[in-house]
């Protein structure tokens, strides 16, 4: 079938513009299912750009469209966009591109779908709602998932001990735990000599100075000492051992073990986990004790209370069950912290830039567990009457 074209807005450009070459914009039969064809030849600059536009939004008023651009010799940027554009919708089909003129074209078209995806990321809030509670169900699954596994390595640890990687163990608490140790007691002490230094301004105006041993005491053995031990295994141990499992996981090493049949969870998650649980309530311990002194410290210094008496003060205000329950919370901090870390490390997506986030999303996830675990302690403890 013969193709009949007719000229549609052949227009050299004006004697002022001789330099350059002239253009034409000619209609002719689309293929079936195309209204119109638009063959475009000649150099299409800039100055040809409301006549090409005009032509196009011609051409699809009147259905679907081609575009020829087989004769053209050059293609400005402004004319790439207004094609691109068009195209974008879908009612608008690219012809014969020259080899020369593909990648200016190409960049426009990559521009225009990215602009397309930005807009549906920006389509609603009842799509973004829906994305967000669809990526929080896949991560709720994902953490059920490795409490499944976990629970199932716990038993079968219960059941033959000598399974247990104790070599691993023990070199791990010396990694989270005795290399931790200065930083803890640091954080101890000072939490300590800040705590006693405001409650000593403030008892002081009332003549109460006495009753300062009995506030550092039962702050530090009760709230804390654990609560910013816990906070520091999160912020130290937790982001490392996120990054860690996160890079072994984007390096396909956890796939490496079970592809030799050895679990991961129980392989490396159980022995961090035991690790860091049973060194939390030392470093508690320790870094409370540590405050204490940095407490009757200020005492002696600012209200002239010798040590002897903070230390009869300290022993008639805190309790056995105090420091049971500030070792209680320091061992339930650091099983949350060692849990968090590995789940959010062997869930790690996208290469290096996922192992950030990983670790990221640990530490913070963490902080906040703590805070409401914390706050959950308080209130059972003074339901239970401690």
């Amino acid at each position: 079938m013969a193709t009949r074209v007719r000229p549609c807005l052949n227009r050299p450009e004006p004697a002022a513009n001789l330099g350059r070459l002239a253009f034409s914009i000619q209609v002719a039969e689309g293929s079936p299912g195309m209204a119109r064809r638009l063959v475009l030849s000649g150099q299409l600059e800039l100055t040809a750009a409301r006549r090409v536009r005009l032509a196009l939004d011609e051409a699809l008023a009147h259905g679907a469209a081609e575009v020829d651009l087989a004769g053209v010799e050059k293609l400005d940027g402004g004319v790439a966009a207004i094609v691109a554009g068009r195209a974008r919708s879908g009612l608008l089909s690219v012809l014969g591109t020259p080899d020369h003129l593909r990648p200016v074209l190409d960049l426009y078209l990559a521009r225009s779908a990215g602009e397309s995806r930005k807009r549906r990321l920006d389509a609603g809030l009842l799509e973004t709602l829906g994305a967000w509670g669809r990526a929080t169900l896949l991560d709720q699954r994902r953490v059920l998932e490795f409490l499944g596994d976990l629970g199932r390595s716990c038993l079968l640890a219960l059941r033959r001990p000598a399974s247990v990687r104790w070599a691993d163990v023990t070199r791990l608490m010396n990694r989270h735990g005795s290399d931790g140790l200065p930083i803890n007691a640091l954080i101890g002490f000072l939490m300590g000599l800040i705590t006693a230094f405001q409650a000593a301004l403030q008892l002081h105006k009332f003549g109460a100075d006495v009753f300062v041993a009995n506030l550092v005491g039962l702050s530090l053995t009760r709230e804390l000492g654990p609560l910013m031990t816990g906070i520091v295994l999160a912020g130290r141990s937790g982001a490392a051992i996120a990054a860690e499992l996160g890079t072994m996981k984007v390096g396909e090493e956890i796939d490496a073990l079970r592809v030799m049949g050895l679990d991961p969870v129980r392989f490396l998650v159980l022995p961090r986990m035991l690790a860091v649980t049973l060194i939390a309530p030392l470093l508690a311990i320790m870094s409370t004790g540590i405050g204490i002194v940095g407490g009757a410290l200020v005492a002696s210094v600012m209200l002239d209370i010798p040590f002897v008496a903070f230390g009869n003060s300290l022993e008639q205000a805190v309790a056995f069950a105090d420091v049971f329950g500030g070792v209680g919370k320091a061992v339930v901090f650091g099983l949350l912290v060692a849990a968090i870390a590995c789940q959010r490390g062997l869930a790690t997506r996208g290469g290096a830039e996922g192992v950030g986030r990983a670790t990221t999303s640990a530490v913070v996830t963490t902080l906040f567990t703590l805070i409401v675990v914390d706050a959950g302690f308080t209130v059972l403890y003074d339901l239970w009457g401690i």
